[in-house]
């Protein structure tokens, strides 16, 4: 990732030149440098253990290598799947969206992964034979389902012995927030139709016949960042607004801060975006 900008704001090392003659010169205005709320939150992951290009963790403690065959369930615009694929994995994208299975098929076509094969379904059943993948990636994707009991069940039964799941839901604390200023269909089939509290999203998991390792929460920036774009009503393609600038700003300056980390800490597990499990199949 780039470099961030150390001035931010457009404050420069100086602001008044005092030249040998009497009068005083100001010196020229930098320019601000635009701020990206979308960078913003690439670097927040960065900081919560997403993205470890130096181990080959896609999350911290869930390692991709060569030798895996990667399921990413619902994998939207492929953002894991390119990184499991650029480790060289054998990479399965699945999801119920025709159009994101093959947009997402293309974008990983020409990195170092194995194979890259594309499923399109509700995964009830998967298209899999039974224990062939080793690592199941499954991010935002069961407050959508119909079933979370039966989907779960087809991601273990693909799953080989001793095979890692890398599982993500919204945590229940802001997604209780969003439901008081998000349009009504944001909780309406087909987007979220269940909040998940943290102690049954475990029992969903074990359920299934996973051993849990560890479950984490992370993402307070977006869970402001969230509640702010309904507000600002703009299209999240181009989700520019004073207000998400502002915010994203502010965090940018907190990350920078001595002690910002300890700070962002305390508000992830305040007000996390979303809880992660990683688990294992016995």
């Amino acid at each position: 990732m780039k470099k961030f900008l150390k001035n931010l704001f457009g404050i420069g090392d100086q602001e008044l030149v005092v030249p040998a003659a009497p009068a005083t010169a100001v010196a020229p205005a930098v320019a601000s440098a635009p701020i990206d709320s979308f960078h913003v939150g690439l670097r927040d992951a960065l900081a919560s253990g997403w993205y470890l290009q130096e181990s080959d963790e896609l999350y911290r403690g869930f390692v991709i290598t060569a030798d895996d065959v990667v399921l990413d369930i619902g994998c939207g615009d492929g953002g894991n799947s390119l990184f499991c694929a650029n480790r060289g994995a054998h990479v399965i994208v699945a999801d119920i969206d025709a159009a994101k299975v093959e947009s997402t098929r293309q974008r990983l076509a020409d990195t170092p992964a194995r194979l890259v094969q594309g499923l399109v379904g509700d995964a009830n059943p998967l298209a899999l034979e039974s224990g062939f993948v080793s690592k199941v990636i499954c991010m935002e994707v069961l407050e959508h389902v119909d079933d979370p009991a039966q989907f779960l069940s087809e991601l273990v039964r693909v799953g080989r012995s001793g095979s890692h799941y890398l599982l993500s839901v919204p945590d229940p604390v802001q997604e209780h927030l969003q439901k008081k200023v998000a349009p009504a269909s944001h909780f309406e089939k087909p987007n979220h139709i269940r909040i998940i509290q943290r102690d049954e999203f475990e029992k969903m998991v074990t359920a299934a016949g996973l051993t849990i390792e560890r479950h984490e929460y992370y993402g307070f920036y977006w869970s402001v960042w969230w509640l702010f774009f309904w507000v600002c009503k703009v299209d999240l393609s181009d989700a520019r607004h004073p207000l998400l600038d502002s915010w994203a700003s502010t965090w940018e300056t907190l990350m920078d801060s001595p002690n910002g980390e300890h700070v962002r800490n305390a508000l992830n597990d305040f007000m996390p975006k979303s809880q992660v499990i990683i688990a294992r199949k016995p």
